[in-house]
């Protein structure tokens, strides 16, 4: 009998060790990354690293950011919530200062309090602290940013010191990499990407575990929204070496993993925050600005590993996907007095089979970027038609500091100056005035150039797509439901009848109630 009880004993602890591993995440996170991979088609920008991550990863073809900027997609990406309802309307550092509300409820904040271990290292760029509070933390707020999200072996440095720690928690660990961010704006001497840091040449320092890469203009790949000239594609070839750093980056923070034993237990997702800094790319919401790559390996799901899927999804997919992966759940509570719904759904299904119906839609939300360039839009994107609503659309759409400093910009600013060809699918002028309304066929229209929303023939499609993205706005609680015609009232006397009530201010429309309605929550 007795012996027969540690047979049972035995057997249990030896089933808790081989079958209830701890669980853990990593999250790979560029800086203005999109598809320069040979996973996304790109033969030229060589990312080795990457493309093993994909063959042991689903591959998505189409997921989106909920926000083209920095501070706020990182709080979209680490709340699940859409820049506009957790607060971090802008960028949270220096005279921009944003942060989200005081009361949401973080992803490192909930893995907290259910027991995870967190760690961030790199690129935060969001607060306050502790809203976003992570146990083990290396980012620019106690590093330089060169060095902490830019120097792949001082940031491998970190992670190494995490996974070696005699901690046996599961884990969440959040890599932001600065790369391949433009630095021209505060640090010219390294060139417009920081192409130049680290790479050895006098005066550039030296990263031990970066092989720069450099590639030939005659070669690069000019993406369609970016005009076709010679300073572009050296811009572009700036990109493509700083872009080889974060490859190689991620190559070294997955060979860690791999060293501390966990690499079979982990969840790993890679994606970006937003597009690349070029025309129609970050700050934008054109495909351009608002389609990201993403890679998603489940250890869980081999047999996945090396496909695509064509689901639409988002960024704020991750916070329910980890929750999930972790096996908890999103809890009850209301920000300003508003109860507070995830909009995103778990990626988890995906990466055990490829969904057959739903995943046929995302939306997304920008306010500003820079605290000086307010020009909110809301987006619906669905597989045939996207609707875009510039709210602002009165003002010219506006410039951030880097970008204006950028080769690329300046050299559309001279074209533009002196009258030459642009070699451009826009002119500044139809790039800085926009309509209300963008309505485009994206099957027949791709790169978004023929507006559709003042085409009588596309009425019923324009009307549809208004009732849907007012919907998304209701479940949200956008404070710019009402906005550029109406002004919100929902206290006092509309405290139980929230209403658009009309400005009179010569927009394009005024609320029609049949399409506009504000849900009592």
């Amino acid at each position: 009998m007795f012996l027969h009880n540690v047979g049972i004993i035995f057997f249990v602890l030896n089933y808790v060790t081989v079958h209830c591993k701890p669980k853990n995440v990593l999250v790979l996170l560029g800086d203005d990354v999109g598809f320069e991979s040979q996973i996304y088609d790109n033969k030229i920008c060589k990312t080795p690293n990457l493309n093993k991550l994909a063959s042991r990863s689903v591959v998505f073809n189409q997921a989106y950011t909920s926000v083209s900027s920095c501070s706020p997609s990182r709080s979209a990406i680490l709340t699940g919530l859409p820049q506009h309802q957790n607060g971090m309307y802008g960028l949270h550092h220096s005279v921009h200062h944003f942060n989200s509300f005081d009361d949401v409820r973080s992803l490192p904040y909930l893995l907290q309090k259910a027991g995870i271990r967190t760690g961030i290292i790199g690129k935060k760029h969001v607060g306050p602290e502790y809203v976003y509070p992570f146990e083990f933390s290396q980012t620019e707020e106690n590093h330089s940013i060169l060095q902490i999200g830019r120097n792949i072996t001082y940031m491998r440095h970190y992670l190494h010191k995490f996974l070696h720690n005699n901690d046996s928690r599961p884990f969440l660990m959040y890599i932001g990499f600065h790369d391949p961010h433009r630095c021209g704006h505060v640090h010219p001497e390294f060139g417009s990407f920081c192409e130049k840091f680290g790479n050895g040449e006098p005066g550039m320092g030296v990263i031990p575990d970066w092989k720069p890469v450099s590639y030939n203009t005659d070669d690069i790949l000019v993406p369609y929204f970016i005009q076709n000239t010679e300073i572009a594609k050296q811009d572009i070839a700036a990109q493509y070496t700083t872009i080889s750093r974060l490859d190689q980056g991620i190559g070294l923070m997955i060979k860690e993993l791999e060293l501390a034993g966990v690499l079979d237990d982990t969840l790993i997702i890679y994606s970006s925050d937003n597009g690349i800094p070029f025309p129609n790319g970050r700050t934008n919401l054109y495909d351009a600005g608002m389609a990201e790559p993403m890679l998603i390996s489940s250890p869980s799901d081999t047999h996945r590993w090396g496909q695509k899927s064509e689901a639409m999804v988002n960024l704020v997919d991750i916070v329910p996907t980890v929750l999930e992966w972790f096996g908890l759940d999103y809890p009850t509570y209301k920000l300003n007095k508003q109860i507070v719904k995830l909009t995103g759904k778990s990626l988890l299904p995906i990466l055990h089979e490829e969904p057959t119906s739903g995943w046929n839609s995302v939306y997304a939300s920008h306010d500003l970027h820079e605290v000086t360039m307010y020009y909110p839009m809301r987006v619906l994107r669905k597989r045939q038609y996207k609707l875009i609503h510039n709210i602002n659309y009165k003002m010219p759409f506006p410039i951030d500091q880097d970008f204006y400093l950028s080769p690329t910009f300046q050299d559309l600013l001279n074209r533009t100056r002196h009258k030459k060809n642009l070699n451009w699918t826009k002119s500044l002028k139809s790039y800085y005035y926009r309509p209300q309304w963008e309505l485009y066929n994206i099957i027949n229209d791709p790169q978004e150039l023929k507006n559709l929303a003042y085409n009588k023939q596309f009425i019923d499609v324009l009307r549809s797509l208004k009732v849907e993205l007012n919907q998304w706005q209701n479940i949200t609680n956008d404070p710019w439901i009402c906005a550029p015609g109406g002004v919100l009232e929902a206290s006092g006397t509309y405290k139980y009848t929230p209403s658009c009530l009309p400005l009179d201010n010569d927009t394009e429309e005024q609320y029609d109630e049949s399409e506009y309605t504000i849900s009592v929550v």
